[in-house]
Protein backbone atom coordinates (compact mmCIF):
# COMPACT_ATOMS: atom_id res chain seq x y z
CA UNK A 1 0.00 0.00 0.00
CA UNK A 2 3.07 2.22 0.81
CA UNK A 3 4.50 1.22 -2.45
CA UNK A 4 1.73 2.36 -4.17
CA UNK A 5 1.14 5.69 -2.79
CA UNK A 6 5.13 6.71 -3.41
CA UNK A 7 4.72 5.68 -6.81
CA UNK A 8 1.39 8.25 -7.12
CA UNK A 9 3.27 10.75 -5.76
CA UNK A 10 6.64 10.32 -7.83
CA UNK A 11 3.69 10.70 -10.61
CA UNK A 12 1.94 13.36 -10.06
CA UNK A 13 5.41 15.55 -9.22
CA UNK A 14 6.50 14.73 -12.42
CA UNK A 15 3.18 15.94 -14.39
CA UNK A 16 3.58 19.34 -12.29
CA UNK A 17 7.32 19.71 -13.46
CA UNK A 18 6.23 18.37 -16.99
CA UNK A 19 3.73 21.57 -16.70
CA UNK A 20 6.33 23.98 -15.70
CA UNK A 21 8.63 23.85 -18.15
CA UNK A 22 6.21 23.82 -21.20
CA UNK A 23 4.72 26.81 -19.98
CA UNK A 24 8.46 28.65 -20.50
CA UNK A 25 8.51 28.85 -23.98
CA UNK A 26 4.96 30.00 -24.56
CA UNK A 27 5.95 33.05 -22.46
CA UNK A 28 8.91 33.74 -24.43
CA UNK A 29 6.69 32.61 -27.97
CA UNK A 30 4.13 35.33 -26.93
CA UNK A 31 6.65 38.51 -26.06
CA UNK A 32 8.40 37.75 -29.62
CA UNK A 33 5.88 39.32 -31.99
CA UNK A 34 5.73 42.34 -29.70
CA UNK A 35 9.35 42.65 -30.08
CA UNK A 36 9.08 42.53 -33.37
CA UNK A 37 6.57 44.84 -34.24
CA UNK A 38 8.76 47.77 -32.18
CA UNK A 39 11.50 46.99 -34.41
CA UNK A 40 9.49 47.24 -37.58
CA UNK A 41 7.95 50.61 -36.40
CA UNK A 42 11.07 52.27 -35.73
CA UNK A 43 12.21 50.56 -39.21
CA UNK A 44 10.14 52.44 -40.66
CA UNK A 45 10.66 55.86 -39.74
CA UNK A 46 14.16 55.81 -41.31
CA UNK A 47 13.34 54.54 -44.41
CA UNK A 48 14.27 57.37 -47.15
CA UNK A 49 11.38 58.95 -49.50
CA UNK A 50 10.16 56.45 -52.04
CA UNK A 51 10.91 53.69 -50.34
CA UNK A 52 7.27 51.67 -49.44
CA UNK A 53 7.38 50.70 -45.77
CA UNK A 54 6.47 46.88 -44.92
CA UNK A 55 3.10 45.91 -45.84
CA UNK A 56 3.31 47.99 -48.42
CA UNK A 57 2.71 46.59 -52.04
CA UNK A 58 5.89 46.38 -54.18
CA UNK A 59 5.65 48.13 -57.83
CA UNK A 60 8.91 46.70 -59.69
CA UNK A 61 8.72 49.31 -62.89
CA UNK A 62 11.31 51.70 -62.81
CA UNK A 63 9.81 55.26 -60.93
CA UNK A 64 10.42 58.72 -63.39
CA UNK A 65 10.17 62.09 -62.26
CA UNK A 66 6.82 64.12 -64.33
CA UNK A 67 8.67 67.32 -63.22
CA UNK A 68 11.08 69.42 -61.47
CA UNK A 69 10.42 72.86 -60.93
CA UNK A 70 10.64 75.44 -58.00
CA UNK A 71 9.78 78.91 -57.40
CA UNK A 72 12.49 80.98 -56.66
CA UNK A 73 13.04 84.57 -55.80
CA UNK A 74 15.12 87.73 -54.53
CA UNK A 75 14.08 89.72 -51.91
CA UNK A 76 14.67 93.43 -53.48
CA UNK A 77 13.34 95.01 -50.35
CA UNK A 78 12.22 93.94 -47.06
CA UNK A 79 9.06 94.96 -45.64
CA UNK A 80 7.76 95.92 -41.64
CA UNK A 81 4.43 95.79 -41.84
CA UNK A 82 1.57 92.49 -41.90
CA UNK A 83 3.13 89.24 -42.24
CA UNK A 84 1.39 87.86 -45.79
CA UNK A 85 -0.65 84.90 -44.32
CA UNK A 86 -2.52 81.97 -46.12
CA UNK A 87 -6.13 82.62 -46.85
CA UNK A 88 -6.03 86.66 -46.60
CA UNK A 89 -6.54 89.20 -49.38
CA UNK A 90 -3.42 90.14 -50.94
CA UNK A 91 -3.25 93.70 -52.68
CA UNK A 92 -0.04 94.02 -55.14
CA UNK A 93 1.64 96.29 -57.60
CA UNK A 94 3.98 94.01 -60.00
CA UNK A 95 5.49 94.21 -63.35
CA UNK A 96 6.36 91.20 -65.67
CA UNK A 97 8.42 90.23 -67.86
CA UNK A 98 9.24 87.17 -70.54
CA UNK A 99 12.23 85.58 -68.88
CA UNK A 100 13.57 84.36 -72.47
CA UNK A 101 13.56 87.79 -73.92
CA UNK A 102 12.78 90.89 -71.20
CA UNK A 103 9.68 91.23 -72.80
CA UNK A 104 7.26 93.30 -70.53
CA UNK A 105 3.79 92.02 -70.83
CA UNK A 106 2.27 93.84 -68.49
CA UNK A 107 2.28 96.02 -64.91
CA UNK A 108 0.04 98.05 -62.89
CA UNK A 109 2.27 100.89 -63.74
CA UNK A 110 0.35 100.71 -67.03
CA UNK A 111 -2.90 100.38 -65.94
CA UNK A 112 -5.26 103.13 -66.33
CA UNK A 113 -4.82 105.41 -62.95
CA UNK A 114 -7.65 107.41 -61.26
CA UNK A 115 -7.06 111.59 -61.71
CA UNK A 116 -5.89 113.45 -58.67
CA UNK A 117 -8.13 115.84 -56.69
CA UNK A 118 -7.74 118.39 -54.55
CA UNK A 119 -9.45 118.88 -51.32
CA UNK A 120 -12.89 119.88 -52.39
CA UNK A 121 -12.90 117.10 -54.56
CA UNK A 122 -11.84 118.12 -58.35
CA UNK A 123 -9.28 117.13 -60.82
CA UNK A 124 -6.02 118.46 -60.56
CA UNK A 125 -4.85 119.83 -63.95
CA UNK A 126 -1.51 119.91 -65.63
CA UNK A 127 -0.08 122.48 -67.27
CA UNK A 128 -1.16 120.50 -70.15
CA UNK A 129 -4.69 121.72 -69.20
CA UNK A 130 -5.38 117.80 -68.75
CA UNK A 131 -6.45 115.64 -65.36
CA UNK A 132 -3.21 114.74 -63.62
CA UNK A 133 -2.64 110.78 -62.88
CA UNK A 134 -2.74 109.72 -59.64
CA UNK A 135 -0.42 106.69 -58.08
CA UNK A 136 -0.64 103.08 -59.95
CA UNK A 137 -3.21 101.30 -58.50
CA UNK A 138 -2.61 97.93 -56.63
CA UNK A 139 -5.22 94.65 -57.50
CA UNK A 140 -6.18 92.17 -55.36
CA UNK A 141 -7.00 88.80 -54.75
CA UNK A 142 -7.45 86.29 -52.46
CA UNK A 143 -4.83 83.60 -51.53
CA UNK A 144 -5.21 80.11 -52.11
CA UNK A 145 -8.03 80.76 -54.43
CA UNK A 146 -6.58 79.44 -57.63
CA UNK A 147 -7.16 83.21 -58.71
CA UNK A 148 -4.04 83.90 -60.23
CA UNK A 149 -1.44 82.09 -61.60
CA UNK A 150 0.37 79.44 -58.90
CA UNK A 151 3.79 81.09 -58.81
CA UNK A 152 2.11 84.01 -58.06
CA UNK A 153 -0.36 82.47 -55.54
CA UNK A 154 2.16 81.46 -53.65
CA UNK A 155 5.16 83.68 -54.17
CA UNK A 156 4.72 85.62 -51.15
CA UNK A 157 4.93 83.61 -48.55
CA UNK A 158 7.36 85.14 -45.85
CA UNK A 159 6.65 88.72 -47.08
CA UNK A 160 5.76 91.84 -45.14
CA UNK A 161 3.67 94.39 -46.23
CA UNK A 162 5.72 97.17 -47.72
CA UNK A 163 8.15 94.06 -49.37
CA UNK A 164 9.46 94.04 -52.82
CA UNK A 165 10.22 90.64 -54.21
CA UNK A 166 11.74 89.15 -57.65
CA UNK A 167 9.80 86.14 -58.59
CA UNK A 168 11.22 83.15 -61.17
CA UNK A 169 8.11 81.17 -61.91
CA UNK A 170 8.32 78.25 -64.42
CA UNK A 171 6.20 77.50 -67.15
CA UNK A 172 4.71 75.02 -65.15
CA UNK A 173 3.72 77.40 -62.60
CA UNK A 174 2.53 79.76 -64.95
CA UNK A 175 0.62 79.37 -68.14
CA UNK A 176 1.22 76.54 -68.93
CA UNK A 177 2.41 74.31 -72.37
CA UNK A 178 -0.47 76.68 -73.73
CA UNK A 179 0.70 79.91 -73.13
CA UNK A 180 -2.35 82.85 -72.81
CA UNK A 181 -2.89 84.90 -76.46
CA UNK A 182 -2.91 88.35 -76.21
CA UNK A 183 -5.82 90.46 -77.79
CA UNK A 184 -3.78 91.80 -80.88
CA UNK A 185 -0.01 91.65 -82.35
CA UNK A 186 1.16 94.49 -80.85
CA UNK A 187 0.12 92.86 -77.56
CA UNK A 188 0.66 89.16 -78.10
CA UNK A 189 0.22 88.04 -74.61
CA UNK A 190 2.67 85.02 -73.38
CA UNK A 191 4.10 82.20 -75.28
CA UNK A 192 3.50 78.62 -74.63
CA UNK A 193 5.65 77.29 -72.13
CA UNK A 194 7.15 80.98 -71.08
CA UNK A 195 9.51 81.41 -67.83
CA UNK A 196 8.19 84.55 -66.66
CA UNK A 197 9.69 87.06 -64.32
CA UNK A 198 7.71 89.18 -61.62
CA UNK A 199 8.70 92.01 -59.56
CA UNK A 200 6.07 92.26 -57.12
CA UNK A 201 5.34 94.96 -54.27
CA UNK A 202 2.84 93.62 -51.14
CA UNK A 203 0.74 96.87 -50.72
CA UNK A 204 -1.67 95.50 -47.88
CA UNK A 205 -2.78 92.27 -46.38
CA UNK A 206 -6.61 92.39 -44.92
CA UNK A 207 -8.68 89.65 -43.98
CA UNK A 208 -11.41 88.19 -46.80
CA UNK A 209 -14.73 90.04 -46.55
CA UNK A 210 -17.47 88.42 -44.68
CA UNK A 211 -20.24 86.63 -47.19
CA UNK A 212 -23.35 88.81 -47.55
CA UNK A 213 -26.58 87.57 -46.02
CA UNK A 214 -27.90 86.48 -48.78
CA UNK A 215 -25.26 85.35 -51.09
CA UNK A 216 -26.22 84.13 -55.01
CA UNK A 217 -26.57 80.62 -55.15
CA UNK A 218 -22.98 79.42 -56.77
CA UNK A 219 -21.40 82.90 -56.69
CA UNK A 220 -18.65 84.55 -55.15
CA UNK A 221 -19.03 87.74 -53.07
CA UNK A 222 -17.32 90.46 -54.19
CA UNK A 223 -13.82 91.54 -52.32
CA UNK A 224 -13.35 94.51 -50.58
CA UNK A 225 -13.63 97.92 -53.29
CA UNK A 226 -16.59 95.83 -55.23
CA UNK A 227 -14.20 94.86 -57.54
CA UNK A 228 -13.08 90.80 -58.70
CA UNK A 229 -9.57 90.06 -58.87
CA UNK A 230 -8.14 89.90 -62.63
CA UNK A 231 -6.63 87.03 -63.66
CA UNK A 232 -3.37 87.01 -63.77
CA UNK A 233 -2.07 88.28 -66.04
CA UNK A 234 -3.82 89.69 -69.37
CA UNK A 235 -2.07 91.09 -72.19
CA UNK A 236 -0.93 95.00 -71.41
CA UNK A 237 -3.60 95.66 -68.80
CA UNK A 238 -6.43 94.09 -70.36
CA UNK A 239 -8.59 93.10 -67.27
CA UNK A 240 -9.42 88.84 -67.95
CA UNK A 241 -12.21 88.37 -65.67
CA UNK A 242 -15.05 90.79 -65.29
CA UNK A 243 -15.53 93.15 -62.35
CA UNK A 244 -18.22 91.89 -59.22
CA UNK A 245 -20.68 94.26 -58.57
CA UNK A 246 -20.35 95.97 -55.45
CA UNK A 247 -22.52 94.27 -52.82
CA UNK A 248 -23.91 98.18 -51.46
CA UNK A 249 -24.78 98.82 -55.13
CA UNK A 250 -26.81 95.44 -55.54
CA UNK A 251 -30.37 95.58 -54.90
CA UNK A 252 -31.15 95.09 -51.47
CA UNK A 253 -33.28 91.92 -50.23
CA UNK A 254 -36.87 92.28 -50.64
CA UNK A 255 -38.70 91.64 -47.51
CA UNK A 256 -40.85 88.59 -47.82
CA UNK A 257 -44.20 89.28 -49.77
CA UNK A 258 -47.18 89.29 -48.22
CA UNK A 259 -49.35 86.32 -49.49
CA UNK A 260 -51.63 87.12 -52.32
CA UNK A 261 -55.34 88.46 -51.80
CA UNK A 262 -57.58 86.22 -53.29
CA UNK A 263 -60.27 88.50 -55.23
CA UNK A 264 -63.63 88.74 -53.28
CA UNK A 265 -66.36 86.74 -55.57
CA UNK A 266 -68.71 89.27 -57.07
CA UNK A 267 -72.09 89.61 -55.81
CA UNK A 268 -74.75 88.48 -58.41
CA UNK A 269 -77.08 90.66 -60.15
CA UNK A 270 -80.56 90.64 -58.26
CA UNK A 271 -83.02 88.59 -60.31
CA UNK A 272 -85.31 90.59 -62.50
CA UNK A 273 -88.92 90.99 -61.01
CA UNK A 274 -91.47 89.70 -62.98
CA UNK A 275 -94.04 92.23 -63.76
CA UNK A 276 -96.70 92.85 -62.01
CA UNK A 277 -99.86 92.42 -62.99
Amino acid sequence: MKNTLLILLLAASAVAASAQTTAKPTTATAAKPATTATKTAATAKKLPFGVPAPGIPAVKTAKKTLFTVSLRYQEIKAGDGTVAEPGKLYKILYTGWLAADGHKFDSTNDHPRPPLKDKDGNPVLGADGKPVQGPPQPISFPQGFGRVIPGMDQGFDGMKVGGQRRLFIPWQLAYGARGRPGPDEAHPGIPPKADLIFDVTLVDVTDLPMPSAHPPVGGMHPMSGGHATPEMHPAHGTPAAPAVPNAASAPAASATPAAPTAPAPATPATPAQPPSK
